[in-house]
């Protein structure tokens, strides 16, 4: 089995349409694989294979990914609110009665860690799994620990983990994001 085999139809929410795709027994516990930035779900292929013996695989290309259509204007068009949206639209469709297992990788894993800690999807998520991205609220508590008692080390520490997440501010940073999109960034 490959992902070529996945089963695939199309989620359409707040005016954008998901390309969603499933592997493996829709009978069984659904596992959904969110990818990170400037990734798609093409990413999760070899792992979602693996899983599909065992597991209802869902993988989705975030808006504006892979064969997913991105939001008009983009500006706004992706919050977290807007992606937890997204999620839940994926989940109502795949596994309307039954709560979902969650797999992050990156920016995939912080847009999971808001569907987890947002009240909306109480009861609809089983596990979460979190894959090199961290919760924002936890990482602004962190900077505001080593800046409230700054020391030659923690102020390394901010700028060494400032250096690694760029493209965390370039996203927050009205403009930019549009720029990057239409070149030349």
């Amino acid at each position: 089995m490959n992902l070529s085999q996945a089963r695939e139809r199309r989620v359409v929410t707040g005016g954008v349409e998901l390309c969603v795709a499933e592997l493996g027994d829709a009978g069984r516990p659904t596992v959904v694989l969110v990818h990170g930035y400037p990734d798609s779900k093409e990413v999760w292929s070899d792992v979602a294979v693996r899983l599909a013996e065992h597991w209802h695989v869902v993988l989705y290309d975030v808006r504006g990914h892979g064969r997913s259509t991105a939001p008009k204007p983009l500006r706004g068009g992706f919050t977290l609110e807007k992606l937890t949206d997204d999620f839940l639209a994926v989940i109502d469709t795949v596994s309307p009665d039954r709560p979902v297992h969650v797999v992050g990788h990156d920016w995939g894993s912080v847009q999971a860690w808001e569907f987890v800690t947002v009240g909306r999807t109480e009861g609809r998520i089983a596990s979460f799994t979190s894959m090199s991205g961290p919760s924002l609220d936890h990482f602004g508590h962190w900077i505001k620990r080593r800046m409230t008692r700054p020391t030659p080390r923690r102020v390394g520490q901010l700028l060494g983990q400032g250096a690694k997440s760029w493209y965390v501010y370039m996203l927050h940073t009205p403009v930019l994001p549009e720029l990057a999109w239409r070149g030349p960034l």
